[in-house]
């Protein structure tokens, strides 16, 4: 039994010297230090195998965070951009109330300046309709005959004519614009007095044109005078400003001149009116009969 043993012993130890020799190896290298630096070999090796591996992974982590973070920016510079979006347009409806109310203040202050140098009453009113099918033709505010208004009253802006009223409501009336083809204003080229192209302003039916008739071709007219009413025809009081003269196509000493006329007034943009409370004086019934006739004046 023992000579078994020793065998057995014998033959295993060449495995325990070379377990013992790797044991001895790894302490050894355990405690292995550089020379240069001081440092455990194999804490420097454990390191690199460490980096080699920590640096993917490291850069890969880094990356997907990175992408999640910038969803998460991107998501809140949308939303930011969108506050910024909506702030802008409020900011761009103040401003366009506040231009809108400064132009109404201009208007209103101008139909205050026409009052107070106008000789006859003016009624102050705004535009609340315009027909679409007539548009240069026409235009409904909000005065009527409970304000005192009447047929034929004149209708002014600071700017000059813009027609009349051709009909009447309890709170509403109708206006004719200078433009309309079927209109008809007694007119003067110049100062009443100063001139003798007298003539008729009629509308064309389109916007910022009218035309002027009857003035003899032998009475001198030019470009960029300006038009007034006379009074002759029984609507409009003298001395309210039509517009001015951009084209004249020359008559002759047998026919007579075609002005045309660009109105003093913005009709296409007015939006406060002034209503002169104006009424001609009617003519006796035997003037309108014979308006050449003479009257026989009383002793």
């Amino acid at each position: 039994m023992v000579e078994r043993s020793q065998k057995e012993v014998w033959r295993l130890s060449p495995w325990l010297t070379a377990i013992f020799l790797l044991l001895s190896f790894l302490i050894m290298a355990l405690d292995a230090r550089d020379a240069s630096t001081g440092n455990l070999v194999v804490r420097t090796w454990v390191q690199t195998a460490a980096d080699f591996v920590q640096s993917p992974v490291t850069t890969v982590t880094s990356s997907v965070a990175n992408y999640f973070i910038s969803i998460s920016e991107l998501r809140t510079a949308q939303d930011e951009n969108s506050q910024l979006k909506q702030r802008v347009q409020e900011l761009e409806v103040e401003i366009k109330q506040k231009d809108d109310l400064s132009a109404e203040n201009q208007r209103l202050r101008a139909l205050l300046q026409l009052k107070e140098q106008s000789k006859y009453k003016v009624l102050n009113a705004r535009i609340i309709g315009r027909d679409p099918s007539v548009w240069f033709n026409a235009a409904v505010i909000d005065r009527g005959s409970l304000d005192g208004v009447a047929l034929n009253m004149p209708v002014v802006t600071d700017g000059g004519l813009i027609g009349r009223i051709t009909a009447v409501g309890p709170l509403t009336s109708q206006i004719d614009l200078i433009t309309y083809n079927k209109s008809g204003v007694g007119a003067i080229v110049g100062e009443i007095g100063d001139s003798n192209a007298i003539g008729v302003v009629t509308g064309t039916g389109k916007n910022e044109v009218l035309e002027m008739r009857y003035v003899p071709g032998t009475i001198e007219v030019a470009e960029g005078q300006a038009v007034y009413t006379t009074g002759q025809d029984g609507i409009y009081p003298a001395g309210l400003k039509i517009g001015e003269i951009f084209n004249v196509i020359s008559g002759s000493a047998t026919t007579s001149h075609v002005i045309q006329i660009r109105p003093a007034a913005r009709l296409s943009s007015m939006q406060e009116v002034g209503i002169l409370l104006y009424e001609a004086v009617a003519k006796p019934e035997f003037e309108h009969k014979l308006p050449n006739a003479t009257q026989k004046k009383n002793p």
